[in-house]
């Protein structure tokens, strides 16, 4: 069985990857079966959620007959991985490099997301083995930044996270991104009430606006 292959393809195919950071369990159960049924297959649940292994193995129940995979996020450390994979996470998400997380990612055949920001992190990155390299935080570069980065290391699957939108997501392929972050812009849709229709709505959009991008 070639279980990273599938996650790999499902987050390849997707073109994107839903970062949900909420304040409650409730809340991001809620906020990310909202983004399921609006097309969004891959969703990383940050380890910052009170509450958030139980948040992934529910979703990982509920939606188990789906073409969408749960991944967990702020994996600091192997400690955090290996709980994360018994929970039902598929892949793992750092903001930072760890190289224990990435090895046991790659013991159980887990996707790895690891974070980097120079071109010097990147590649230590991609050396210690994590199959894509999370840019954190893109807001202080920017489209421009990460063009510049792909221009020398086009070969290693970058990742932004941060200050993605419907508006300029065309943008960020076009700079040659292997995959893109979202996070509020779904996941806080729904206002202070919390309304599921309007992250579905928001997540509809944003799959139809990732299409566009990459037809």
């Amino acid at each position: 069985m070639f279980q990273k292959l599938e996650t790999l393809t499902t987050i390849h195919d997707s073109g994107n990857v839903l970062i949900v950071r909420l304040d409650t369990a409730e809340k991001a159960f809620d906020a990310a079966s909202a983004a399921v049924e609006g097309g969004i297959r891959a969703l990383e649940i940050t380890l910052s959620i009170p509450g958030a292994l139980q948040v992934i193995q529910r979703l990982a129940e509920r939606f188990a007959d789906h073409d969408v995979v749960f991944g967990a996020g702020t994996v600091l450390d192997e400690h955090a991985a290996w709980a994360s994979i018994q929970a039902g996470a598929k892949f793992l998400v750092s903001p930072n490099l760890n190289p224990a997380m990435i090895r046991v990612a790659n013991r159980y055949q887990v996707v790895s997301i690891s974070g980097a920001y120079t071109p010097t992190e990147v590649l230590d990155t991609a050396e210690a083995g994590s199959d894509m390299v999370k840019i954190f935080p893109t807001e202080a570069g920017g489209i421009p930044y990460v063009r510049a980065m792909l221009a020398p290391l086009s070969q290693i699957p970058m990742v932004p996270a941060g200050g993605v939108t419907t508006a300029n997501v065309a943008e960020w392929f076009a700079a040659g991104v292997a995959v893109v972050g979202v996070g509020s812009a779904i996941t806080k849709a729904g206002g202070p009430e919390g309304d599921t229709t309007k992250i579905t709505a928001a997540a509809k959009d944003f799959v139809d606006a990732v299409a566009r991008a990459r037809a």
